[in-house]
């Protein structure tokens, strides 16, 4: 391969003005005041620059961006781009990374991630933090490791996402997800997974109202349920939970267990009780659990 043409410490304006670049190491540049700078670029390295406007990666391929920065009006800042890495970046603009393929982020601030990463699919992420709603709507296959997240709606029908070790302010997370398992984390948020398929929460606390309700085979082990009521209305459930759950509401299926349960309500007109097993350190029902 020939050696990159490298671009250094250049203030770049107006519309595409490296519209199709290729083989390109840019570093101390600034791009301002015109749309889609590098749309359609191909292996570029990007090292301490900053983008001010709006689209600077669309369609793009085999991108590395290091120590740069995302300024507000760079909306909708990654779309359609395969194979890119960004590194110790502040992304200050709402909206990046939608349909991209092959997205790696790694020491990534995203203080307004408004709908980002939507769209994605094989997503590896490393000590990321973010505050924005809708975040990773509709993306699969993703790895999440030390993962920060204040906004509500994260991870709406998300598929194969494996996380660890997080800290989430979330309502409404993981509604409509498929094949979800999060290690380690802390989760707070109300209506935590509803209409979910396959959640599975390990070594996690959660505090959630009205959480793990209306989901098709939910696991939690060795977890903590902090003020958390009306917990796994109409869920199949295999749960094993240190200490107090507050209320349990109208399970489906599946077996509870806990040191004690504040409230538990199994209404016979609309559940058949017989169908969950509650297991209590401090006391047990004894119903049998009949679900396959």
């Amino acid at each position: 391969m020939d050696k990159k043409k490298e671009i250094r410490q250049e203030y770049l304006t107006g519309e595409r003005p490296l519209f199709m670049g290729k083989d390109l190491k840019i570093f101390d540049t600034v791009f301002d005041n015109g749309e889609s700078p590098l749309k359609e670029s191909r292996n570029i390295e990007l090292y301490d620059s900053m983008f001010k406007w709006k689209y600077p990666l669309w369609y793009s391929r085999d991108i590395l961006a290091e120590n740069c920065t995302w300024a507000e009006m760079a909306r909708a800042g990654v779309w359609y781009t395969d194979n890119i890495t960004v590194r110790n970046t502040l992304i200050e603009a709402p909206k990046n990374f939608r349909r991209c393929r092959g997205v790696v982020l790694e020491n990534v601030d995203f203080p307004n991630a408004q709908e980002t990463l939507w769209n994605c699919a094989q997503v590896k992420m490393d000590h990321v933090t973010a505050r924005g709603d809708y975040f990773g709507m509709n993306s699969k296959d993703m790895v999440l490791n030390d993962f920060k997240l204040v906004g509500n709606y994260s991870f709406d029908g998300a598929k194969n996402v494996e996380i660890h070790n997080a800290k989430m302010l979330s309502k409404d997370s993981f509604w409509n997800s498929e094949n979800v398992t999060v290690f380690d984390s802390f989760i707070s948020g109300e209506y935590l997974g509803w209409n979910a398929k396959n959640l599975t929460l390990i070594n996690c606390t959660v505090e959630s109202l009205q959480g793990m309700c209306y989901i098709d085979h939910l696991v939690m082990k060795n977890c903590k349920l902090l003020n958390t009521t009306l917990a796994f209305e109409y869920s199949t459930v295999d749960a094993d939970i240190r200490g107090k759950i507050d209320s349990v509401l109208n399970p489906s299926c599946g077996t509870i267990r806990a040191d004690n349960i504040g409230e538990l309500i199994l209404e016979k007109d609309k559940i058949d009780p017989s169908r969950t097993k509650i297991i209590c350190k401090e006391g047990s029902d004894g119903n049998r659990c009949a679900c396959a």
